[in-house]
């Protein structure tokens, strides 16, 4: 029978683990498919962000505020639509951590999902140059999409990699959130604010910055460009990032919430000697 009534923490628990599984063994084309929709929807919010708070007669906190709350447009889709997001994926560790996928498994999702990601997030970068859509507002919006790719790279590693560290507990606690909802209602309220607080604090997203930072090489035309707006700044960002975002979904996440509710309750890989 349907109820009201959100799931509770421990049935959360066990429906992300179930969900992990059943991610973890989709078909290669469809995992990828589904990638690269999330990498487009990510950057869609990217997109509404960038607009919003290009805006200078904005005051900080409420430009931040509202960037954070259109950003949150991405996670929605990913969510209610249905996509494979990297950085929600971290979450598959609990099923790992049940012995219910192999680390093979765990490894292979996360690496054919970022690689999908960054192919939707890249196109669609690409697909909003061809558009125009940075001439808005007289072009600061394209003005400022250079300007927020040029901070990202020059970010010290360290920094990168906390704020990508502090990013993906809020994501993934959106995600979790998401899974207590029992509607579509549920599911909007529980991802608008953990999304956009992670954003109005300029905490880094490693599949945002696969639409940012390339939007940012593509429409920086002054001639030589920006010395660390290239490949090499683009990976500068990445790697500590993406480090980031595994140690605060997987680590600070998935696994915290497995010691919690499902310790004891692991149920090992058919043949597995592990015990339960």
């Amino acid at each position: 029978m349907f109820g009201v009534d959100a799931y509770s923490p421990q049935e959360i628990a066990e429906r992300v683990e179930d969900v992990g599984v059943t991610k973890a063994r989709l078909p290669v084309l469809s995992t990828f498919t589904l990638a690269v929709l999330a990498g487009g929807f990510i950057g869609l919010g990217a997109l509404y962000f960038t607009l919003v708070t290009s805006d200078a007669t904005l005051g900080f906190a409420l430009s931040r505020t509202l960037g954070g709350l259109c950003f949150s447009l991405g996670l929605i889709l990913v969510v209610v639509a249905g996509a494979e997001l990297f950085t929600g994926n971290n979450l598959l560790v609990m099923a790992w951590a049940a012995g219910r996928i192999t680390g093979w498994e765990l490894l292979r999702n996360w690496a054919l999902v970022l690689l999908g990601n960054a192919t939707g997030a890249v196109g669609l970068a690409v697909l909003v140059v061809l558009a125009g859509q940075a001439s808005l507002n007289d072009g600061e919006v394209g003005r400022h999409a250079v300007r927020l790719a040029a901070l990202k790279v020059t970010l010290p590693f360290w920094t990168a990699f906390f704020r990508g560290v502090l990013c993906n507990v809020l994501v993934c606690l959106a995600v979790w959130l998401a899974m207590a909802g029992r509607s579509v209602t549920d599911k909007l309220l529980a991802v608008l604010f953990p999304i956009s607080a992670f954003v109005a604090a300029g905490f880094e997203h490693s599949v945002a910055n696969l639409y940012l930072i390339p939007l940012g090489m593509l429409l920086d035309t002054r001639e030589g460009g920006l010395p660390a707006l290239g490949f090499t700044g683009l990976l500068r960002n990445l790697i500590p990032v993406t480090l980031g975002n595994i140690v605060g979904g997987a680590g600070m996440v998935a696994l915290v919430y497995t010691l919690v509710y499902r310790r004891g309750a692991h149920r090992p890989l058919p043949g597995s000697s592990r015990p339960p």
